[in-house]
């Protein structure tokens, strides 16, 4: 098992590119990665994502808000 990695502040966040992976979204908001994928997959994602195929990232500005609003 690896180490676990630290959740970013909202200040990393910001610093983010415009989309990022859906492991790395998922850090941010404290959730395991399935969990997001499972949202995405239902429609449910509390953030904005584009998909490109099966794969999928999420619209960093659309973290940040969630983010501001918590």
């Amino acid at each position: 098992m690896g180490a676990q990695k630290a959740q970013p502040t909202l200040a990393e966040v910001r610093k983010w590119p415009a989309t990022v992976n859906v492991p790395r979204a998922a850090l941010a908001l404290g959730c395991s990665r399935s969990q997001l994928y499972e949202l995405i997959k239902r429609g449910e994602a509390p953030v904005r994502t584009l998909s490109f195929g099966t794969r999928h990232v999420v619209i960093t500005a659309s973290l940040v808000a969630l983010l501001e609003a918590a």
